[in-house]
């Protein structure tokens, strides 16, 4: 019995493609949704969009701090371990839901599985970083996205990793043309325009980053689409801030309506990690509006650049960039086919086994 430990909207897609790779294998899945994205834009759309298992079990444990999100979490997730006697405990990523479940796992000597292992900001301020460092060290089975993360886990001394490309290159592959056919999320879009998320903690909790960042969307060259995240438009209103006129406000939306929005933007702007993959599969250049990216590589290939948000002049800047920019076509994260290795190798692990 596998036991998938989900929470946020990244993982809700990656597990798309793998728990399909495992039916296929024939192999047993128990999905835990912690309730760490509880919004219905944040985490029921995602299930009845690309038909990913209904969770066995949610936990409704979200909106606290990292702190007491991570302890009620790992409490609820060991009983629920026990009681489901897991063979095999799968996590994806870098949030609270993934520490916890890797936490819990370990403790009752369960073998835990790590989806998107190997992943390094080198930034320990980041509640991301550390909670997939830490992961990445009680696993037993790393499955590594690219080359750069399987160097990260070999410095380490990490064993038991896997290059098998990256789950999302699968899903975005997948569902291309369900894409296509979908209409417009939102009316009156105009034929050009660059398409923004913001919701990382070091950007929405810093009132002069916000707001910085504000600006810079009042004075970009292009009309700024901006599904806003619960968290951010909290932020705005308690710092007092105002969105520009010209920005296109819309609540978070499904996975399927995002992809038609990057595959129709002329650039994107973000400061989530899976964005900017989202954006390099789709074609679009990518401003990351932070001063760091695990996906190292994407900065190399030049289909991403990198902006904290000191400036308003540099952020608009780095847009112009973007926009001016040609990268070279690169194939960086597999061959669209790492949900299929990955559920080969759980199929051969001895923990789920028949």
């Amino acid at each position: 019995m596998i036991v998938s430990i989900l929470g946020a909207r990244p993982q809700f897609v990656k597990a798309a493609a793998v728990s399909r790779a495992l039916v296929e294998r024939g192999l047993e899945e128990k999905i835990v949704h912690t309730g760490q994205h509880f919004d219905d834009n944040m985490s029921d759309v995602f299930f009845r969009e690309l038909g990913i298992p209904a969770p066995a079990l949610n936990l409704g444990i979200g909106g606290g701090t990292h702190g007491q999100n991570t302890g009620r979490m790992l409490e609820a997730i060991e009983g629920v371990l026990v009681a489901f006697k897991a063979d095999l405990v799968l996590v994806y990523g870098d949030t609270d839901s993934t520490l916890a479940g890797a936490l819990a796992a370990s403790k009752l000597h369960i073998p835990v599985a790590h989806v998107e292992a190997g992943l390094r900001s080198f930034n320990r301020r980041m509640p991301e970083e550390v909670n997939r460092v830490v992961t990445d060290h009680v696993s037993d089975l790393l499955f590594a996205p690219t080359e750069t993360a399987m160097v990260n886990l070999a410095r380490e001394g990490i064993k038991g990793c896997h290059l098998v490309g990256d789950v999302m290159f699968d899903v975005a592959l997948h569902y291309a043309t369900q894409v296509e056919a979908r209409p417009a999320p939102i009316e009156g879009l105009p034929a050009g325009f660059a398409l923004a998320t913001v919701h990382r903690a070091s950007n929405t909790d810093d009132s002069a980053l916000l707001a910085t960042i504000l600006e810079a969307f009042r004075r970009s060259p292009l009309p700024i689409v901006l599904p806003l995240h619960p968290r951010t438009r909290k932020m705005i209103a308690s710092f007092g801030l105002a969105i520009p006129a010209r920005v296109i406000v819309c609540p978070p939306v499904g996975f399927l309506d995002m992809v038609w929005l990057e595959r129709r933007a002329r650039v994107i702007l973000t400061d989530s990690g899976g964005v900017q993959k989202e954006a390099y599969f789709q074609g679009v250049p990518c401003v990351t509006l932070r001063d760091e990216t695990e996906w190292t590589e994407l900065v190399d290939a030049g289909w991403n650049r990198l902006c904290p948000p000191a400036s308003a002049e540099a952020i608009v800047a780095a847009i112009e960039a973007a926009l001016a920019s040609k990268p070279t076509p690169a194939t960086l994260y597999g061959d669209g086919n790492a949900a299929g290795k990955i559920a080969a190798i759980l199929a051969a692990s001895s923990a789920t086994a028949p």
